[in-house]
């Protein structure tokens, strides 16, 4: 190919994949939690999604697979950028170089998921009534709390408390 249309191939390449990471970090973005109730395999793109989210239930057989290293390819649409503050690292190394699946049982005990139901109809009515209890809550503490815990993983404990004073004040109200 010429080099003019070997760039042009890299520049749409990496549009579609900002693109597509955008559509995922919409799910982490989001002022409300994110709930994934993951049932069967949760394949590449799928452990892109789970990992957006605040939440994650399963069904006993659901299993996680980073699928894109047996393709001979790097996860790109969030995996990588957000699991290693989901899993201990060496274990995100081990998914992502081998391929291996993660089963449920083992992702709860490690914390990646938040509970195991044993049918679909379990895990769909577990899902949802997280969902009622935290809708029964007062939505700006909500969103405060998730933006806090969002910004705490990613920053110091000092600099996490001069966020936290500069937000709480502006979400608190004991009437809500």
């Amino acid at each position: 190919l010429p080099i003019s249309e070997s760039v042009e191939a890299r520049k749409k390449f990496r549009s579609k994949l900002e693109e597509l990471q955008a559509s995922l970090s919409a799910l982490a973005d989001a002022r409300f939690p994110v709930i994934a109730a993951v049932q069967g395999g949760c394949i590449g793109g799928g452990v892109d999604m789970a990992t957006a989210c605040c939440l994650r239930y399963a069904t006993t057989d659901a299993w996680f697979v980073i699928q894109e290293i047996n393709l001979g390819m790097m996860a790109d649409v969030g995996t990588f950028n957000r699991m290693p503050k989901q899993l201990p690292e060496a274990v995100v190394r081990e998914l992502g170089y081998t391929g291996d699946k993660l089963p449920a049982e083992r992702a709860e005990r490690l914390g990646f998921v938040n509970g195991l139901f044993d049918t679909h109809e379990q895990l769909v009515a577990g899902a949802l009534e997280v969902a009622k209890r935290i809708a029964a809550k007062a939505p700006v503490a909500v969103a405060a709390t998730k933006q806090m815990i969002s910004y705490t993983r990613d920053h110091s404990v000092a600099e996490s408390f001069a966020y936290l004073n500069a937000l709480q004040p502006s979400i608190f109200d004991i009437e809500e």
